[in-house]
């Protein structure tokens, strides 16, 4: 890989989120392996699709955690965000 450019791998998290009675789940937070957690201001859009960039495919949420978005994937049962590896 050529230095500075990034590349991505699938990051299993921790996710909080609603089940409602209709059967939709609603992501609320994500928690890094850290410990650090992210509350989720916004989902933008959620659909059943694959991760072009890490394979893999299920629920993907598109959201809002402050100024930045990004991809949070529901593939049951784990969840996983791409993550950026900088070479």
């Amino acid at each position: 890989m050529v230095q500075g450019i990034e590349s991505r791998r699938k990051r299993y998290v921790e996710v909080v989120a609603r089940f409602d009675e209709d059967g939709s789940i609603t992501p609320l937070s994500i928690t890094w392996e850290d410990g650090r957690t992210f509350e989720i201001d916004q989902i933008l859009d959620h659909r059943h699709a694959a991760s072009l960039k890490v394979g893999g495919t299920g629920m993907r949420y598109l959201i809002r955690i402050g100024n930045a978005t990004t991809y949070l994937f529901h593939e049951d049962p784990r969840w996983y965000v791409e993550e950026k590896i900088v070479g």
